[in-house]
Parts: structure tokens; sequence; C-alpha cells
């Protein structure tokens, strides 16, 4: 258990800071209200916030996605899962709804095809302090942020990481697991099942090479849901023939290593 970065940070520069459990309870609402802000901000909070806070003051959320696309708890993770080329970044107003609510400022982000959480995640945490400090120089002005409502025939959903999301299912394809292990490092990763009901966690990995296997490695490639060696890969077997090279994996209760040290450790 630690502090979130923000919490440090205004620590550091005594900037006065409230953790409440919820903030619509009455205390709450008495001490946001003698601060008379012009504004409130909101971003990565998970909490719900209610009538009367949510009317009594402009609330400006920070939403790392191209609304009404990916709504919800993990935006960047399914950007990245569903093999979007691009994604970004929104200010919105915050509503009752879902990441319902207006939007006054985009800005838009490519996905790289190495792009994993935290590259993109970086990306679009800058571009959103960026697009913030616009839109609240804007309000000082006293210009009018061009609010647009969404479209909610486009609506998706970026529903929370299960425990499910981070098995690879050896029935998927190797360009889908690939992805699921780049949405998921380097802060909750990927895994797989062993034979042994145990489970090894997966934190870089590629699409495995196609075709025959190398001719210095007659071995074919190991069957659905095992481990193998192709050459001096470590791979795992697919749907179709397919293979997943891993790069760097953790076995269980031990610290994560790349393939090589992996296979000269463990049987395969």
């Amino acid at each position: 258990m630690a502090s979130p970065p923000l919490v440090e940070r205004a620590q550091a520069l005594g900037i006065p800071l409230a953790q409440p459990q919820s903030v619509n309870t009455p205390e709450v609402l008495a001490q946001i209200q003698e601060l008379r802000p012009e504004v409130l901000l909101v971003c990565a909070f998970g909490a719900l916030i209610k009538e009367p806070l949510l009317s009594s003051h402009p609330i400006l959320n920070v939403h790392p996605s191209l609304l009404p696309r990916w709504r919800g708890a993990a935006p960047i993770e399914r950007a990245i899962m569903a093999g979007d080329a691009q994604t970004g970044v929104c200010i919105m107003r915050l509503t009752a709804g879902l990441d319902s609510g207006p939007v006054c400022l985009s800005a838009q982000e490519p996905v790289g095809a190495q792009d994993d959480y935290g590259s993109l995640a970086e990306r679009l945490c800058a571009a959103g302090g960026e697009l913030l400090v616009q839109a609240l120089d804007r309000m000082q002005s006293g210009e009018a942020l061009p609010f647009a409502e969404q479209d909610e025939s486009r609506a998706t959903y970026a529903e929370k990481i299960e425990a499910a999301d981070r098995t690879l299912d050896p029935a998927r394809t190797a360009i889908e697991l690939e992805r699921v292990v780049r949405a998921l490092h380097p802060h909750i990763g990927a895994r797989l099942t062993l034979a042994d009901g145990s489970m090894l966690g997966v934190w870089q990995a590629r699409v495995g090479p196609a075709g025959p296997p190398p001719a210095t490695d007659p071995a074919p490639p190991p069957p659905l849901g095992e481990l193998g060696r192709s050459g001096d890969r470590l791979v795992y077997g697919l749907a179709g023939g397919q293979t997943l090279e891993l790069l760097q994996v953790q076995p269980p209760g031990g610290r994560a290593m790349d393939a090589q040290a992996y296979m000269r450790g463990h049987a395969l």
C-alpha cells in the first residue's frame, strides 16, 4: 500500500489535501463549498459523484479515449487489445452517465505497433494535461467552451480488467494475444496456465514464426496450450499451428526473466 503520486506531490508542495471515503457526504460538500471553487477537475476517479455536488459546480473530466469510444474503466487497455490504430484524450463535462457528458476539447494519438500501456498512457497523460490547461485558460478569459453532445449510437465500453482478461487463451490468434500482453504491460501483466495448473506471467511477447520450423530444430509447434522450443525461442502453442513467442516471463513465485533464462531453469 502506498500513497498515489498525486498525494505525494501535493504534500511536497504544501497543497491542502483531503482523501475522504466519499465526496458526497455533507462534511465534504461543506469543505468544497468553503473553498468557493470556480471549477472542479476529475481524472481517473473511480467513485460516483452524486447530487448536489454534481450540479453545484462545473466539473471537467479528463478521459483517455476518443469519446464516445471506450467509455469506462480501462480505455487504454481496451484500445490496444482491439487493435485500434488511434486513440486520444477528451475533456468533457461530467454528468450522471458513465463518461457520457458533452466533450469540449480532444486530441488524437496514434497507437503504434510496439506501444504498450506504459508508453501510450504516458503520451495521453501529457496530452490530457495540455488540453486541461487550455480549457481552464479559456474559461478564465470568459470564453465559452465548445461543448458537443456525444453520439450515443457510436458508444463502446471499456470494461474493467478482470482475471479472465489477463489469461492468454490458446484458442485465440497470436495477434490477439500479443495485443493483450502489450495492453497489460507494465502495470497488470498477462499470464498463461501451465500444465500443472499454475500461472506463468507474460510481460513481453510477439507473434511467433510462421511456416515450417527452423532446419536446426525440426520439431513441430507445441500442442495447443503448451510451451515448447522453436530453435532458441520459447513459444506457446495456439490453435491452427500458430505460436506466440514469449520474450519475458515470470514463473510462479519468482522474478521476471527473459525467455532464455527461463528455458535454462525449467523443463519444457
